[in-house]
């Protein structure tokens, strides 16, 4: 899922503690109130939460749930502040990966607090986990299985006379070619949705591109350094990226756009790289007429695709409520709870539960059925420094403010300054 640089500081620390006293749980005579702080502001993970806390409410009306959504730029800055004071929320919006591992000194582990039964229903809790290994237990229970993917419009496609989604970078600008031709923009870049900046969210392509230099070891060899950013296959894999925008296959304002999910939405964009997070948008407005296909950011067409348990809700390791959330989040796990997740519009995280989006089942569908390779979100596996540089290098590089060399060799130092236990093959 994505994320957001943490912002430290006095400012920070006192808008956490001003906020602390206002949203901090407490038990009322009426039983349990357990508080969750979520950064999901509107969206459909937001509407999934209040689904499975009113669910779970109606089963056990003696437990309550107080929702308190935080700003999304400084949320991590606000849990922080709160867990010195230990004055936060029982349970906080996570997303998985080497992000939640950053911040377990104030989360508590799930192994022998939920019960093993509803742990073993649930995918990908490896990746919540230490070194990657779900034997150690995981930080965090996820409630919706995430892609980073692209949707495009079928009619557009159509009137362009684009016969087949490009699976390789040439057929892309030879696509984007006839798109533009036919009054389309063919791919939009811009920060909306779930905007967590100025600028669009990076590491949905950077995956793909990842994944198409090695799909077997691209995306950790990036972790270890094994490929070094500026790499000569970086370099002409990110020149090649670069080129959508000079090539007219993106809008002209990738950096300052706002509103690109309403250009999809109202058929002006031909394609859109975004998530499942915003498949219901998509279904709901467009019908039958969108669809997924994994982005051809590749010399040869990829068969991986980034499927991840992307998010979930975390106990926070001063919570007072600690036996009221297990119970929650054992809960989570079953197939009533997957039934809201799935009317949310997401997919549900529980294993072998279905979905009731066709485009959803589509994205299922390419590792299920069509062969591919699951691969996790590359930004909830690398080093926050290198995410938190990348989410302005990248974006610069697209834009055309940064060259490719130069903004390679910018990330290659971010990662060559990390600590030495963080540049090694095992995950810290």
């Amino acid at each position: 899922m994505r994320r957001k640089g943490i912002l430290v500081g006095a400012l920070a620390f006192a808008l956490a503690f001003a906020g602390i006293g206002i949203n901090a749980s407490s038990a009322q005579a009426s039983g349990t109130v357990i508080t969750i702080w979520h950064n999901l502001g509107d969206t459909q993970n937001a509407t999934a939460v209040k689904g499975l806390t009113d669910a779970y409410t109606k089963l056990h009306p003696d437990v309550t749930f107080k929702l308190v959504s935080q700003p999304a730029d400084n949320y991590f800055a606000l849990l922080q502040a709160a867990a010195i004071s230990k004055k936060g929320p029982d349970m906080a919006l996570m997303w998985t990966g080497l992000f939640a591992l950053q911040y377990k000194s104030y989360l508590q582990n799930l192994k022998g607090v939920v019960p093993a039964s509803a742990l073993a229903k649930e995918g990908s809790l490896n990746w919540s986990s230490p070194n990657f290994d779900a034997a150690n237990g995981p930080y965090v229970m996820p409630f919706d299985r995430q892609f980073y993917i692209g949707f495009y419009n079928k009619a557009a496609f159509k009137k362009a006379g684009v016969a087949a989604v490009p699976s390789n970078w040439n057929e892309l600008y030879a696509a984007c070619s006839k798109l533009k031709s036919a009054g389309y923009t063919p791919i939009v870049y811009g920060n909306g949705g779930q905007s967590l900046g100025a600028l669009y969210y990076p590491w949905y392509d950077a995956s793909y591109i990842a994944i198409g230099e090695n799909a077997t070891t691209g995306i950790h060899d990036l972790y270890s350094g094994k490929n070094q950013w500026n790499s000569a296959a970086n370099v002409a894999a990110y020149t090649k990226y670069a080129a959508l925008k000079t090539k007219g296959c993106t809008n002209s304002d990738v950096l300052t756009k706002t509103n690109n999910l309403d250009d999809f939405l109202g058929g002006k964009a031909a394609m859109i790289i975004d998530g499942t997070w915003d498949t219901k948008k998509f279904t709901d407005k467009m019908g039958t007429n969108v669809a997924a296909f994994v982005p051809p950011f590749s010399d040869s067409p990829i068969k991986g695709v980034v499927e991840f348990a992307g998010q979930g809700l975390s106990l926070t390791s001063y919570s007072k409520n600690k036996t009221a959330v297990a119970a929650f989040m054992a809960f989570m796990a079953t197939p009533a709870a997957a039934k809201v997740v799935d009317g949310a519009g997401l997919i549900s995280n529980v294993i072998g539960s279905t979905t009731s989006n066709p485009v959803n089942q589509q994205m299922l569908d390419f590792a299920a059925k069509g062969g591919y390779s699951r691969f996790p979100m590359l930004d909830n596996v690398l080093q926050g420094d290198v995410v938190d540089a990348g989410n302005k290098i990248l974006p610069s590089i697209l834009g055309g403010k940064t060259s490719v060399a130069g903004g390679l060799k910018q990330m290659a130092q971010v990662w060559a300054n990390l600590a030495p236990a963080k540049r090694g093959n095992s995950y810290q």
